[in-house]
């Protein structure tokens, strides 16, 4: 299989820390791809990812932030008594574990689920001391020269 060149991706990357290791396990079809999820960006420092989760409802769901990696869970909870006999079985509602690694800039918002679409929002918060700031340059006066009088040098010793 051809590997891809995803450096010119890497410049705009959306915060997250290890882009290049992510991409590159996503094409190499490594791992789990359930459920599949897109991240989109919405705004000038705001992002949202959609994970597909059709069957599951809020309660069965659940995310988690922890040391900067965005754990989001899923858990059937099939109901006691409710047994099921499917004839087709095409919609997957197995249980799963997604893990995002974000930035440190990056911070959860908000989360909703609407029709089988869980949302998550995201925004870039960009601490004070590590925005851009602007420097004003000095004006064009000449330089303060300061003369040493007898009154501010030390006391010269006499020789005997």
């Amino acid at each position: 299989m051809r590997t891809l060149d995803f450096t010119p991706l890497l410049r705009s990357s959306i915060g997250f820390e290890n882009l290049n290791r992510l991409v590159d396990f996503a094409t190499r079809g490594e791992g789990d791809t359930y459920p599949p999820y897109n991240i989109e960006k919405i705004g000038d420092g705001a992002y949202r990812i959609s994970m597909a989760v059709a069957g599951f409802t809020r309660d069965e769901l659940d995310l988690t932030v922890q040391d900067n990696v965005l754990i989001v869970t899923g858990r059937a909870n099939e109901a006691e008594g409710q047994e099921r006999q499917f004839i087709h079985r095409g919609i997957a509602k197995r249980a799963f574990e997604r893990r995002f690694q974000l930035a440190d800039t990056i911070k959860v918002t908000n989360a909703g689920y609407e029709n089988g679409l869980l949302n998550i929002e995201l925004v870039r918060e960009i601490p004070e001391h590590k925005k851009p700031r602007r420097i004003e340059i000095g004006g064009t006066e000449p330089a303060r020269t300061i003369e040493a009088t007898a009154e501010t040098q030390p006391a010269e010793r006499e020789t005997a």
